[in-house]
């Protein structure tokens, strides 16, 4: 993205972007539980394949773009923690390893699918990733090729939440794109509270002061901080992340403000 051009996102703090004005950039976050099935673990081909096909069509509209991954389908290391014996920086180190598992599958499913991509690291593994260089990444996005991210910051106590904000942010993202299982956020689960009502648009103060489920603390307020929208879909949606990248108003959109009357 142009210097002119990032200034001018960062700047706009009213209307960083907004459905109907597709973006050029994108950084996409997925959990672990998307490359299994519910309540499953590991990696599902066929789900793996969902996921690459949907990332191939969203290639389609032309926007650049940039995965996060996250490693709970292998490894929970939030979980593991809590258990006797291990040192919670020790767990979340491997469940960094667990999201490295992730990165190499889905680039692989990629590249099967004729979609030029790179897996870069957080922490050096240089026998089966690159590591992570601002640079080189976006010199990856910008020759069209999908960049997954891995090992969320390199640093423990820090979820894979806070990394894709944090690489949304070094990466000049337009929005992050935030993959779940609902299609969007809600003022209560709504699989357990059949009163629970859809939010079309919130502000990032009201999430953050309603406490709601979407990102960790840190993540929001670094979105906030930076300008970044996020956009929570659900990913099972066919053709969602196209419809993003087209301008079509689907999900729950987070932004720094309201937006205009």
């Amino acid at each position: 993205m142009p210097t002119d051009q990032a200034t001018a996102r960062k700047t706009d703090t009213d209307r960083p972007w907004s459905p109907g004005r597709p973006p050029s950039r994108v950084l996409l976050k997925l959990s672990g539980e998307a490359f299994c099935p519910a309540g499953g673990f590991g990696i599902d081909t066929g789900e793996l394949s969902l996921i690459a096909e949907e990332v191939r069509e969203a290639t389609k509209a032309g926007a650049q773009i940039a995965v996060v991954v996250g490693g709970g389908n292998i490894i929970r290391g939030a979980e593991l923690a809590k258990t006797d014996g291990f040192q919670q920086a020790t767990a979340d180190y491997m469940g960094m390893l667990g999201t490295v598992i992730n990165a190499l599958a889905l680039r692989e499913r990629l590249q099967a699918c004729g979609v030029d991509s790179r897996v870069q690291s957080a922490i050096e593994i240089r026998a089966v990733a690159e590591p992570f260089i601002r640079g080189r990444a976006l010199r990856h996005l910008e020759k069209g090729r999908v960049v997954i991210l891995a090992a969320g910051t390199g640093n423990p106590f820090f979820t894979t939440d806070t990394c894709a904000a944090l690489r949304a942010t070094e990466l000049e993202c337009d929005i992050l794109l935030k993959a779940t299982k609902v299609d969007g956020v809600y003022t209560a689960d709504p699989k357990k509270d059949p009163s629970a009502t859809r939010f079309d648009r919130l502000t990032f103060t009201e999430a953050l002061q309603r406490r709601l489920q979407i990102m960790d603390m840190t993540a929001l307020a670094m979105c906030q901080e930076n300008h970044i929208p996020v956009l929570v879909f659900d990913f099972k949606q066919p053709g969602a992340i196209r419809a993003v990248i087209e301008g079509k108003p689907i999900g729950t959109l987070l932004t720094c403000a309201e937006p205009d009357t």
